[in-house]
This record gives C-alpha cells, sequence and structure tokens, in this order.
C-alpha cells in the first residue's frame, strides 16, 4: 500500500510539472519564440519554482489528486511565486500575461485533478 501511495504522489507531481511545461511550450509557440529545451527550460523555471513551493505550502503529498486545498494552493503558488520571479529576474509581467497565465494554469493544473477525482469515483462507485 505504501508503495502505491508514493507512487500517486510522484504520478501528481509529474502531472504538474508537465502542466506547467505545456504551459510555458505552448505560450512560446504561440509568441513565435523557439521550442527548444533552453528557452522552456528558461520560461519554466519561475513557475516550476512556484509549483515546488506550492507543493510544500499544501502538503500535497498527502492529497495529490484533491482539487481543493492542494490543487488551489499548488495554482496560487506556481502563479504568484512565478511572476515574481520573473519581475525579479526582469522578465515580462505583463497585466495581460499574468491574466492569461492565471487561467490557463488553472485550467491545466485543477482541471487534471478534477479529472482524476471523477475517474476515482466513477472506480469506486463500480
Amino acid at each position: 500500500m505504501l508503495r502505491l501511495q508514493s507512487l500517486a504522489w510522484l504520478a501528481s507531481l509529474a502531472g504538474d510539472v508537465i502542466a506547467v511545461l505545456v504551459f510555458c511550450a505552448v505560450g512560446r509557440r504561440s509568441h513565435d519564440e523557439g521550442l527548444n529545451l533552453g528557452g522552456v527550460a528558461t520560461t519554466a523555471w519561475p513557475f516550476l519554482s512556484g509549483t515546488v513551493i506550492g507543493w510544500l505550502v499544501s502538503r500535497a503529498w498527502r492529497r495529490p489528486t484533491a482539487v481543493a486545498p492542494t490543487g488551489v494552493i499548488v495554482w496560487l503558488c506556481t502563479v504568484v511565486v512565478g511572476m515574481l520571479l520573473r519581475k525579479a529576474s526582469s522578465a515580462g509581467v505583463a497585466a495581460s500575461f499574468v491574466v492569461v497565465a492565471a487561467s490557463v494554469t488553472a485550467v491545466l493544473l485543477l482541471g487534471w485533478r478534477a479529472v482524476a477525482g471523477l475517474a476515482l469515483r466513477r472506480h469506486v462507485d463500480r
């Protein structure tokens, strides 16, 4: 049982990392920036830092698929810390970007948790 729980939180952390990387890659692509590893890493590091902080603050390993509070805390930390680090590193934080980043990361970080929750409920109801 412990091994299964370990795999569950690792898979959930991977889901969050993938969601942030997708957000950054799609953003770079929509702005005609390169989709090379260095470019995506440069865009992603502030948001991934926020994701890790969100995991620590929410203790996400306890309930990694919970939309609330886990997903909400991870999402808020991803956006807030990501924007603060972008500002500190002289990257863009225009209001329109903040709105788009908050919206897209909400769909990605909360969305996969909502889908996982529905799937788990359906499985349990069988």
